[in-house]
């Protein structure tokens, strides 16, 4: 498999906090929604399958099985909002769930 981010596939993602993963998942989410948003669907479509590979390797690297039923479900929603129909019309709740990831680590890092 060929991936984007091939740093974080090779084994540096495992060495970041759930909190660190979930910023870097919301940082092309963000990219993802904002470009949707200014009709730039080339764009959009990149970020979102960065996202969508980003929140694979969490998936990957979880050695809880019951936190996967989490990241599934992610995956389900970003994908219908970003790639489909938008059945859940979710782009404010999508950004606020990860603004809570953005929040604990700044607080960690004493911003």
């Amino acid at each position: 498999m060929s991936y984007m981010h091939k740093d974080l596939a090779n084994g540096k993602w495992k060495t970041l906090s759930l909190a660190e993963q979930m910023s870097n998942i919301g940082s092309e989410v963000y990219r993802a929604i904002k470009f949707k948003k200014k009709n730039n669907f080339e764009y959009s479509k990149n970020a979102a399958y960065r996202a969508l590979e980003l929140i694979d390797l969490t998936i990957l690297a979880q050695y809880k099985k019951h936190s996967i039923k989490e990241f599934t479900r992610l995956r389900e929603v970003l994908c219908d909002y970003l790639l489909g129909d938008n059945e859940y019309n979710t782009d404010e709740s999508i950004m606020k769930y990860f603004d809570s990831f953005a929040y604990i680590l700044a607080k960690r890092k004493g911003k």
